[in-house]
C-alpha cells in the first residue's frame, strides 16, 4: 500500500449541458469513493476537476441560441457544479478552463514547447464557411457520401454505410452551420510530434503498465500504439478557446485536448500555492478517472506532452470505466435520452444516497451496463432497505427494548463460536474492501460490504434475541447472551458506517447522529475495532436510513424518460433548420432491383481472427478475417469510431464476398463487412444468432 501524496482528477465535464448519471458511473463517483477513502486514510490527497469550457460544439450552440459562448459556459459551468456536489461529489475545487489562471498555464506550457523546439509549423488548406467567416472542422461539413448516397454524410464519416470519409470526398458539400459551400483556404497550425514519442510510449505502457493497468485502457494504448501514432495539430482556427501565445497566431487557440488536460494543473494552482509538490515531485501518485472514450488523450497524448515539457509526474493509473445506458439504449444528449443529475436531484430531495449506490453496486467497470428505473427500485427496496438499512434498524430497536436504550457491555465468559465468526468476518472484510478500493475495484468493495450486512441479519436472525427475552423471568442469566447479540451488532454497525461512508457519505453521517458519535469514528484506522460504541452509551432512537420506492414514482420516471425523448424529436424535425441540423436523416428506399440482381451477391460467413487500426486513419480497422477453407482475408471496415480491434476478436460477421477489391489508405480491402445501425447511429454486426462454421453461405 502506498503513502505517496496523492493527486486525484476527474474528467473535465464539457460547459455544453448538463451532467447525466452516465457520467457519474463513468468517473465522478468513482473519483470521489477513492477520494473520500483516502481521505479517511488520512493520506494527502487533493482531488481536482472543472468544466471545460472550450471547443467547436461551445460556439455552434452559441450560434444558434443567439448568444456568446462566455454566456454558454457560464450557465452551464453553475449547474454542472452544483449537481457534482449535491451528489456529494467532493472535489477539492471546481474550476473552469476560461479563468485567467488556466489561460496563463496553457499559454505557457506551450511557449516552454515552442521554445525547446518540439513543434512543427504546417500549412495545409482547410475548408472555410465564407458566410460565418470560420474555418470548419470535418464534423461541420455535411454532403452525400460516394459510397452509399447518404445525403446525410458527415466529412469525417458515413454513419450509415461506415465509411471513413474526408471532406473532399463528400459529393454536394455544404456547412453545417449556414449551407454556404465551403471554401479551401490556407492557415498555418502548430503540430505536437507524437510519432517521435511512439517508442517511449511503447516502453512506458507497453512494457511497463500491462499488469498495473485496467485491461481495458491497457488494451486500447497497445492498439493505438501498435497502429503508429502520427503528428497532431495542437492549435485550431477559432475565436474561442485560449489563444495561441505567438505574435503570427492571430486568430488562432489551442487545441482544445492541448488545452483542457492542462486545466488539471491550473486548477491545482488555484487551490493551492503549494501545487508543485502534487505535479512536480516524484513522490506523488497521480490518477486519472474518466471514460472509456478519452483514454488516448489522457494516456497517450496527455502523456506525451507532459514528457515534452519536463519536470511532470506522470499517470500513475488511469481507471477508465465503460459507458452506461439507459433503459436499453444509449444515452442520447440530441434524442434527450438520459437521466439528468439536477433532474433527478429535483424529484428525489435529499436522497443522492440512493443514487449513488446503485450506480456504483451497477458500475461498468469491465463492460457496458444498463441502468433501468425498475432496477433501481430494486436494488433500493431489496438491497439498501432489506439488507442493510433493516440490520442497523433492528440493532437500535433490540438496544432500546432489551437493554434499556443504553450499549450493553461483552460478557466474554459468554461468547461463542457464532460470535467469534461474526468477529472475524468484520475483520476480513475491511481487508477486502481495503484491497478493492485500492486496486479501483469499487464495485467489489461495495458488494463486500453489502455482504458484511446480510451476515450481519443472519447472526441477529439466529441468535433471536427477542425469544431469549421471553425466558428472563426464568433464568437472569439469559440477559447476558441477549447483552452479547446486541453489542456486537451495535459494533457492527458503527463498522458499516465506516465502510459505507466513501460509497453513501449521508448515509454514514446519520448513523453517526444515532450512535452519538462524532465523525471522526470514519477515519480508516477505526475499522474493524469492536469498542467503537463505549457500554452503558445511550445511543438515539432508531430512524429509518432508506425509504421504499414506490411503483409510482417509477413509472412516472420512465413515462417522463420517454417524454422527454418524444418532445425533443418533436422540436428538432419541426423547428430545426435544415442546415442547422447535424443528424443523419434516415435512409430513404433504395430502388427495387430483381431476383437475379440479389442472387449475384455471394455473402458468406466470417469470423475476424485479428485486428488493427490503419495508420493515419482514426476511423479505420484492417481485419483479417478467416473466410473457410483456408483463407483468410483482409477487409477494411470503416468502424473504429464504433468498436476497438481487442473487443471484435472471434466476431462472427457477414461478408459481400465478392465485391470487387477496393485500396483504402493503400491497403486492398477485398470484401465488404455488412453492418446495421441502431437508433443512436451506433453500428451493430449482422451475424448469425449462433455460431457457423466460417465460409457457410447466407441465403
Amino acid at each position: 500500500m502506498t503513502e505517496k501524496r496523492l493527486l486525484v482528477t476527474a474528467a473535465l465535464p464539457y460547459a455544453n449541458g448538463p451532467v447525466h448519471i452516465g457520467h457519474l458511473a463513468g468517473c465522478y463517483l468513482p473519483a470521489d469513493i477513492y477520494t473520500r477513502y483516502q481521505r479517511a486514510q488520512k493520506r494527502d490527497v487533493q482531488f481536482v476537476c472543472g468544466s471545460d469550457e472550450h471547443g467547436v460544439p461551445i460556439t455552434i450552440r452559441a450560434m444558434k441560441e443567439g448568444v456568446t459562448p462566455q454566456e454558454v459556459v457560464d450557465k452551464y459551468h453553475v449547474l454542472i457544479k452544483d449537481s457534482l456536489a449535491q451528489m456529494g461529489v467532493s472535489c477539492d475545487i471546481f474550476a473552469r478552463t476560461s479563468s485567467s489562471v488556466h489561460r496563463a498555464t496553457a499559454q505557457d506550457f506551450f511557449t516552454k514547447l515552442y521554445e525547446k523546439g518540439i513543434f512543427e509549423e504546417t500549412e495545409s488548406e482547410q475548408y472555410f464557411d465564407p458566410e460565418k467567416k470560420v474555418f470548419l472542422a470535418d464534423r461541420y461539413i455535411v454532403g452525400t457520401c460516394p459510397v452509399c448516397s447518404n445525403p446525410g454524410a458527415y466529412g469525417d464519416q458515413c454513419e450509415r454505410c461506415g465509411s471513413s470519409l474526408s471532406p473532399e470526398m463528400l459529393l454536394q458539400p455544404k456547412s453545417a452551420l449556414s449551407d454556404a459551400i465551403p471554401e479551401k483556404r490556407k492557415t498555418k497550425h502548430w503540430y505536437f510530434p507524437l510519432n517521435k514519442y511512439e517508442d517511449w510510449l511503447r516502453e512506458w505502457i507497453v512494457e511497463g503498465k500491462k499488469d498495473q493497468w485496467k485491461s481495458n485502457v491497457y488494451g486500447q494504448c497497445k492498439s493505438w500504439i501498435d497502429a503508429g501514432l502520427q503528428p497532431r495539430a495542437m492549435t485550431r482556427d477559432s475565436n474561442w478557446g485560449v489563444p495561441v501565445p505567438l505574435k503570427d497566431a492571430e486568430g488562432k487557440v489551442l487545441y482544445v485536448w492541448f488545452d483542457a488536460p492542462i486545466g488539471y494543473i491550473s486548477a491545482t494552482k488555484e487551490l493551492t500555492p503549494h501545487w508543485a509538490d502534487y505535479w512536480q515531485k516524484e513522490d506523488t501518485k497521480l490518477v486519472h478517472f474518466i471514460g472509456k472514450d478519452n483514454i488516448v488523450f489522457h494516456c497517450i497524448i496527455f502523456p506525451a506532452m507532459l514528457k515534452a515539457h519536463g519536470g511532470f509526474v506522470l499517470p500513475e493509473a488511469v481507471p477508465a470505466n465503460e459507458f452506461l445506458n439507459i433503459e436499453g439504449e444509449k444515452v442520447s444528449t440530441s434524442r434527450n435520452w438520459a437521466v439528468w443529475v439536477h433532474e433527478y436531484l429535483q424529484d428525489f430531495p435529499g436522497e443522492a444516497d440512493l443514487l449513488r449506490y446503485v450506480l456504483c453496486a451497477n458500475a461498468p467497470e469491465t463492460k457496458d451496463n444498463d441502468f433501468t428505473w425498475k432496477d433501481f427500485q430494486t436494488r433500493v427496496n431489496s438491497e439498501l432497505n432489506s439488507n442493510f438499512g433493516n440490520f442497523v434498524n433492528r440493532a437500535m430497536v433490540m438496544m432500546h427494548k432489551l437493554c434499556k436504550g443504553r450499549v450493553p457491555m461483552y460478557h466474554a465468559a459468554r461468547r461463542d463460536d457464532t460470535d467469534q465468526a461474526l468477529v472475524a468476518a468484520i475483520q476480513e472484510a475491511k481487508q477486502k474492501i481495503q484491497d478493492s478500493i485500492e486496486t479501483y475495484h469499487f464495485r467489489d468493495a461495495l458488494a463486500e460490504i453489502m455482504a458484511l450486512s446480510t451476515k450481519g441479519n443472519k447472526y441477529l436472525q439466529d441468535k433471536a434475541p427477542w425469544l431469549l427475552a421471553k425466558k428472563l423471568e426464568e433464568d437472569p442469566s439469559v440477559q447476558e447472551l441477549i447483552d452479547n447479540c446486541v453489542q456486537l451488532c451495535l459494533q457492527l454497525s458503527a463498522n458499516l458506517a465506516i465502510f459505507i461512508a466513501p460509497f453513501l457519505p449521508d448515509t454514514a453521517k446519520k448513523m453517526c447522529h444515532m450512535m452519538k458519535v462524532v465523525d471522526r469514528m470514519l477515519f480508516w484506522e477505526n475499522a474493524g475495532k469492536m469498542d467503537l460504541l463505549r457500554p452503558n452509551y445511550q445511543l438515539r432512537e432508531p430512524e429509518l436510513l432508506f425509504r421504499k420506492i414506490e411503483d409510482v414514482e417509477i413509472a412516472a420516471q420512465v413515462e417522463k424518460l420517454h417524454a422527454a425523448s418524444r418532445e425533443k424529436a418533436s422540436a428538432s424535425s419541426t423547428n430545426a433548420a435544415p442546415a442547422a441540423s447535424l443528424a443523419a436523416p434516415s435512409a430513404p428506399p433504395k430502388a427495387e432491383i430483381s431476383f437475379d440482381d440479389f442472387a449475384k451477391i455471394d455473402l458468406k460467413i466470417g469470423t475476424i481472427q485479428a485486428a488493427e487500426k490503419v495508420a493515419k486513419a482514426d476511423k479505420l480497422l484492417q481485419l483479417k478475417v478467416d473466410m473457410g477453407n483456408g483463407e483468410v482475408r483482409t477487409i477494411v471496415s470503416g468502424i473504429a469510431q464504433h468498436f476497438s480491434p481487442e473487443e471484435i476478436i472471434g466476431k462472427q460477421v457477414t461478408v459481400v464476398a465478392n465485391l470487387a477489391p477496393r485500396k483504402m489508405k493503400g491497403i486492398e480491402s477485398a470484401g465488404m463487412i455488412l453492418m446495421s445501425e441502431d437508433s443512436e447511429g451506433k453500428l451493430v454486426f449482422v451475424a448469425p444468432g449462433t455460431a457457423v462454421a466460417p465460409g457457410a453461405e447466407v441465403r
